[in-house]
């Protein structure tokens, strides 16, 4: 048998997104996107994501990342698709309730036939980027705010750190999300990432700090060395090492 190809799923709030990656982390293909559509209950994301997916190549094992908690393949929060139209509108409690602890990797790979795993989409871009050495923070910048910690390249517990407050009584989330960046202007909107950047040096003594997701591309501060903007398909990338590193053992 040949090296196995994984197909790695990058699921945001705005854009569902997936290629399949040979044994050395390479796409085989162009990736495929398509816009995330609301309201989104699981079985509409199923469904998505299996259209999405038809045209790549055979794959023989699954990784996904997904924006909200997840542990051991369990959804334990799904803040964007809990909205009837999407990040910002009103959350919808019967959808709240079809989100919590939903078995998505169970799901996944009952529907391909294939192992499956799941992480959180932060933590699993910090497995394509950081180094393994101390303390790394990997913050993404897409629909809202993703926060994965490592310590000499083993993954911390998952933590919302972008539900926290951050300034003038809203969250990170809040202010630093899709949504504000628009609202406010790149300009305001880099004023506000330079003081959550000196606020997340001071909460984690990060030694390194790399920022990724599609509005990273937006970033334009004059960064520390210790601070990195990273490729935009790390989300994707980061599918393979869930599969080849002690992180993405059993315990997801």
């Amino acid at each position: 048998m040949g090296s196995p190809v994984t197909l790695a799923i990058d699921i945001g709030g705005t854009g569902l997104k997936a290629d399949a990656l040979d044994a050395d982390g390479h796409m085989l293909v162009d990736r495929v996107r398509t816009p995330t559509e609301y309201p989104c209950p699981p079985d509409a994301l199923i469904s998505a994501l299996r259209l999405l997916v038809a045209p790549l190549p055979a794959f023989d094992r699954v990784s996904a990342g997904f924006p909200g908690v997840v542990r051991k393949g369990l959804v334990l929060s799904a803040p964007h698709f809990v909205t009837v139209d999407g990040p910002g509108s009103h959350i919808d409690p019967e959808l709240v309730k079809a989100w919590d602890h939903f078995d998505l990797a169970g799901v996944l790979e009952r529907a391909w036939q294939r192992p499956t795993r799941v992480l959180n989409d932060a933590d699993l871009q910090g497995l394509d980027v950081v180094a393994g050495r101390g303390v790394e923070l990997v913050v993404t910048l897409g629909t809202g705010v993703g926060t994965a910690i490592f310590e000499d390249g083993r993954l911390g517990p998952h933590l919302e750190l972008a539900h926290h407050p951050f300034r003038k009584g809203e969250s990170y989330n809040e202010q630093l999300g899709a949504a504000a960046r628009k609202r406010i202007g790149n300009k305001r909107w880099n004023r506000r990432l330079g003081k959550a950047i000196n606020t997340l040096r001071s909460l984690t003594l990060f030694d390194h700090l790399y920022l990724g997701g599609g509005n990273a591309a937006h970033a334009h501060l004059a960064f520390p060395d210790d601070v990195t903007v990273v490729d935009a398909n790390a989300g994707i990338l980061g599918g393979l090492k869930l599969w080849t590193t002690e992180t993405g053992g059993p315990v997801h």
